[in-house]
């Protein structure tokens, strides 16, 4: 896998909103116009100190709250979720809305089970971070049966390596496979259906992010872990109903959009633990037609040209 960098994706970016835009040799300039866009979208996005509602606990089937979880509490399947803050559930109200809350209700409907549920993931937490969420379960107690793991968007505003992003969630499943949990992925967010970005730096983390997705699919399969391609999933929604699946700071899912993102998480995970009666698993899509649609557009000459390349992420950017 080469060696992605940062600056040759923004510089490959650049490249190409200065070709559909006529202006071939205005590269560099277009590439220094993006690091300002870059710092000033930073600026506007900040960084939230918010914390996601608490979730964890025993969840029973058909019961709306849990038992608290302490030493001694009996439980059938253990959860466990790692990654940044879309899977700590940032934009949450409650813990009923947190992801991790809505897959443990599920799974325990679906197999008639108690569950676990225990959250490791940490808001602004990048790929770097996975290890010590790993090291940190193995801390608390024997691994659990299975994993959720949410991140890729922090690693793409932070502009770390495509590649050792890759192999760090990589390493992260692999280390999960081994203890014998099963391992549910969800691929690094679309940023380009954040509205606060502006053009065309949008389309430039649209394609990072979309480069990283490939990797963790890959580095994800490779270890034994299952990727599930949400932005593919839900990138039209998302764009067509940016005001009830965003939550307040127009970043991070609403509840509906949690929602939406575990209904497309679940079977993948049910049929993992052998606990899926609700039919065939529906096979994810390999781009969105709606998210192709959508790529920005640019005039050159008589002829519209729009540049290339589907969306592929979460279902929202990670962004704090």
């Amino acid at each position: 896998m080469p060696r992605t960098s940062w600056r040759t994706a923004a510089l490959a970016g650049a490249t190409a909103v200065a070709a559909g835009s006529g202006a071939g040799g205005a590269s560099w300039l277009t590439y220094t116009y993006l690091m300002r866009q870059a710092t000033v979208a930073r600026g506007v996005i900040g960084r939230t100190w918010a914390k996601p509602p608490e979730a964890d606990g025993v969840y029973l089937p058909g019961a709306q709250s849990p038992v608290p979880w302490r030493c001694g509490v009996p439980f059938d399947l253990h959860l466990m979720i790692f990654g940044d803050s879309t899977a700590a559930g940032l934009g949450c109200a409650s813990a009923a809305e947190v992801p991790g809350v809505l897959l443990a209700r599920a799974l325990a409907d679906e197999s008639g089970r108690s569950v676990r549920l225990g959250t490791k993931a940490i808001a602004g937490a990048t790929s770097r971070g996975l290890a010590g969420q790993v090291d940190a379960m193995y801390v608390a107690g024997p691994p659990p049966d299975a994993a959720v793991i949410l991140v890729g968007a922090n690693d793409v505003t932070a502009k770390l390596s495509l590649h050792r992003s890759a192999q760090r969630l990589g390493s992260a499943v692999r280390r999960l496979r081994a203890s014998g949990a099963v391992v549910v992925v969800g691929t690094c967010p679309d940023l380009g259906v954040v509205g606060a970005i502006p053009q065309p730096l949008r389309t430039v983390v649209r394609m990072w992010g979309r480069q990283l997705a490939r990797a963790q699919a890959a580095a994800t399969r490779a270890a034994g872990g299952h990727p599930v391609p949400l932005a593919d999933l839900l990138t039209p929604e998302f764009l067509s109903a940016p005001d009830h699946l965003f939550s307040a700071d127009g970043f991070h899912p609403s509840a509906a959009g949690y929602e939406l993102a575990a209904g497309h998480l679940l079977p993948v995970l049910a049929a993992g633990l052998g606990l899926w009666s609700g039919g065939p698993v529906p096979v994810p899509p390999q781009t969105s037609a709606a998210a192709r649609l959508w790529l920005p557009r640019t005039r050159r000459g008589p002829r519209e040209r729009v540049f290339p390349g589907p969306a592929v992420g979460t279902v929202a950017g990670e962004l704090g």
